[in-house]
């Protein structure tokens, strides 16, 4: 299939587009740094989501995996709005199989900046919207909402042993994700799957039901 994967040159993304290429799929990345995958089935369009006007014109997409985004730095612009628009331009057409949006656990606790877990939580209604509309097509769109992942993005704290403890505590799995396993879920949401649409899919080790309950002893 033809599958369209955005911010690719690291982490959760380059994860899922050496994924596909591996399962034999056509990969196209959009990432506005440089591409870091060399492979024959994979072309790189190195621009920034948020320049719309200077997208690539890109036809007969079958898959969409909406990954682009940020942390405390423009992320409205970033992770919804340029999420939108990529879909809308590229998602919702007759030719596409399924759609995944890559939201946040934050997106379901609140639990992170205020302008990343907004822009993350409106991914949670945006994806039932265009589900409802992609279903005209046969299609499926469906967000996969990670908890901890091992990337560069988090290095900050992985490589502090009080905060890296700190966070365990409140990880009743006692690990994070690492990016493959994440493209796994993401294969497994666009190719195997073809009934579960509309759903956001939290995936964070149990880190979101680990409330403490306080009770005398």
């Amino acid at each position: 299939m033809n599958v369209l994967i955005t911010g690719t040159t690291q982490g959760i993304g380059r994860a899922i587009a050496a994924h596909f290429l591996q399962k034999g799929h056509i990969v196209w990345g959009i990432d506005r740094q440089e591409a870091s995958i060399s492979h024959e089935r994979y072309t790189h369009y190195t621009c920034d989501v948020r320049d719309y006007q200077n997208l690539p014109a890109l036809s007969g997409v079958q898959i969409l995996i909406n990954n682009a985004g940020t942390q405390n730095e423009n992320d409205i612009d970033v992770n919804l709005k340029a999420l939108i628009h990529i879909t809308e331009t590229y998602g919702v057409q007759k030719d596409i199989k399924s759609i995944l949006n890559i939201g946040s656990a934050s997106a379901h606790t609140g639990a992170e900046f205020p302008e990343y877990c907004a822009s993350k939580g409106g991914i949670l209604s945006y994806t039932k919207n265009v589900a409802l509309r992609v279903a005209a097509f046969g299609a499926t769109c469906n967000s996969l909402d990670p908890g901890g992942v091992l990337t560069p993005l988090n290095e900050c704290v992985m490589n502090d042993p009080e905060l890296w403890a700190h966070i365990m505590e409140e990880t009743p799995l006692k690990k994070w994700a690492t990016p493959e396993e994440i493209a796994e879920w993401a294969y497994f949401l666009t190719v195997v799957n073809t009934f579960c649409t509309g759903q956001n899919i939290l995936v964070d080790g149990g880190e979101s039901i680990n409330y403490h309950f306080v009770w005398k002893d």
